[in-house]
């Protein structure tokens, strides 16, 4: 099953509308509801996308697959989801934070988003300098 362009497009708006409207009805004091509440849409969309991740990593599994062919790809996704899973660690962090579970300093709480985007900054320095050298 694949999905077109406009219909992840679709799914990707739907969800941070859904998110955006129930985080502005938590923050004017509408609607006393959990913060981790507020996240489901975020946690929907990020499960569909690791399972999406996962199903696709598992296909190289398959037999009759030559690991010479993609290489680099592996390790695109395999970075695509430690990505997906620091997301997933500081949405987590923050709704504890924000809900007070926990007294952990807001520095803390930060240190997987500063780590996906030191990651992403990485990642996108290597596509651009990176010379291919056959």
């Amino acid at each position: 099953m694949r999905m077109s362009l406009a219909q992840r497009v679709l799914l990707t708006w739907l969800f941070t509308l859904l998110f955006l409207i129930m985080l502005v009805l938590k923050l004017d004091e509408k609607a006393p509801w959990n913060w981790f509440l507020i996240f489901i849409p975020v946690w929907i969309f990020d499960t569909i996308l690791l399972v999406m991740l996962i199903v696709k990593m598992a296909g190289r599994c398959k037999s009759g697959f030559d690991p010479r062919n993609g290489s680099q790809n592996i390790k695109k996704k395999a970075w695509y989801l430690i990505a997906m899973l620091l997301k997933v660690a500081f949405c987590l962090a923050l709704c504890a934070k924000l809900q007070r579970f926990t007294t952990m300093k807001l520095a803390y709480v930060f240190i997987p988003l500063w780590a996906l985007l030191i990651g992403g900054m990485i990642e996108l320095g290597y596509n651009i300098f990176y010379v291919r050298r056959d």
